[in-house]
């Protein structure tokens, strides 16, 4: 099976696209811990380590946005998910990390 290249997204065109329609789907792929200290607005945490059984939690009929820490589980998170049949997944390119680094909110 040949799978697709993931496509991704800086931290700055994930903040543009976040307000548009239909409302994306943000996945925090991170750990608990990690997700409790902070987030970006609105992403909702499925650890990596529990998404195959929790997949049918991402909605199948809108954009889809993984992140993590830095942007390498959740690139395995969107290749899982291109893989199962997900069409609109993107990875965030430097995750939490980089959101943070811009001074962009956060939540706890």
């Amino acid at each position: 099976m040949r799978v697709a290249k993931v496509p991704s997204v800086t931290v700055s065109e994930l903040r543009a696209r976040l307000g548009e329609e239909p409302p994306a789907f943000l996945l925090d792929v991170r750990e608990p811990w990690e997700y409790k200290a902070g987030h970006v607005p609105g992403a909702e945490l499925i650890p990596l380590g529990e998404l195959e059984q929790r997949v049918s939690e991402i909605p199948r009929d809108r954009p889809v946005f993984a992140i993590c820490h830095s942007g390498q589980r959740s690139l395995a998170a969107a290749g899982y998910l291109q893989a199962i049949g997900y069409r609109e997944v993107t990875n965030v390119d430097g995750g939490t990390a980089a959101w943070i680094e811009r001074g962009y909110p956060i939540d706890k």
